[in-house]
């Protein structure tokens, strides 16, 4: 079965020893990369990485990705799959990124598997969009796929009850949302953006199981929650690693792990 890692929200600066939000960015990213690979015990099959890849927007802070993934021989040769977010650069980011990673909007193939990525990043803005274009060209994915699919974005399409984060989400998401619910084969949303552990559902227009709608964690750090850490530790950075099932569903673990300053 297919293992889909996500991480979030690294916050990466073109200094490798600089400091976002009180934490040195390029060093938690190392630390946590190598908590979540001792966590789940096995190469993932992708790693994905939901926005905010880099505070300053620098072509430095993206070549800091590649310096913290060529540390790992476990991540040589995984596909890595990213969604730009708010702080980012869209120019900058496929110029030092795009040989390495898918960029959204796209689609790839993962064991079987669909991973559709779309890029919400509006230039200036904190909040997301997403443009008619993209729209149509995700309609026509999910008529056209003929494996389950899931779908990756920075910013929440639904409001996850927090009066700070809520009014920068995902801006006129109506249509997206009920493009979602009229897609049988869509089984899980992944986004970043709010820097916690957060899991919701969304209603299938023809009835069935809801799609599952799920939060990852900042790996640098951590936004105040508005639900319980499952594992007890809200204040932590994390990630979330995804398998996905023969059965055409999509199992979650969330991932956790002391912050650098005192592990």
């Amino acid at each position: 079965m297919p293992g889909l890692l996500q991480f979030s929200d690294p916050h990466l600066l073109a200094d490798p020893g600089g400091y976002c939000r009180g934490r040195p960015s390029m060093t938690s990213l190392v630390h946590g990369l190598r908590q979540a690979l001792v966590q789940i015990d096995r190469r993932p099959d992708l790693l994905l990485i939901t926005g905010d890849l880099c505070q300053d927007e620098s072509w430095g802070g993206y070549r800091r990705l590649l310096d913290a993934l060529d540390q790992f021989e476990a991540l040589q040769q995984v596909p890595l799959a990213l969604t730009p977010g708010n702080h980012d650069h869209l120019a900058l980011l496929r110029a030092a990124l795009g040989r390495r990673a898918v960029i959204a909007p796209a689609a790839l193939n993962c064991g079987g598997w669909t991973l559709l990525l779309l890029s919400t990043h509006r230039s200036g803005c904190v909040a997301g969009s997403l443009d008619p274009r993209q729209l149509a060209w995700l309609e026509r994915q999910l008529a056209a796929a003929r494996q389950p699919v899931v779908l990756a974005l920075h910013h929440p399409p639904v409001p996850i009850g927090d009066p700070g984060l809520d009014p920068i989400a995902l801006q006129d998401s109506g249509p997206l949302l009920q493009c979602l619910q009229q897609a049988p084969v869509l089984k899980a949303v992944l986004f970043g953006h709010v820097h916690q552990h957060w899991q919701g559902e969304l209603p299938r227009a023809g009835g069935g199981p809801p799609i599952p709608l799920w939060a990852c964690p900042s790996s640098l750090a951590p936004f105040a929650a508005v639900q319980p850490c499952p594992l007890g530790h809200s204040d932590w950075p994390g990630g979330r690693w995804l398998t996905l099932q023969d059965s055409a569903e999509v199992v979650s673990t969330l991932l956790r792990w002391s912050p650098l300053e005192s592990a």
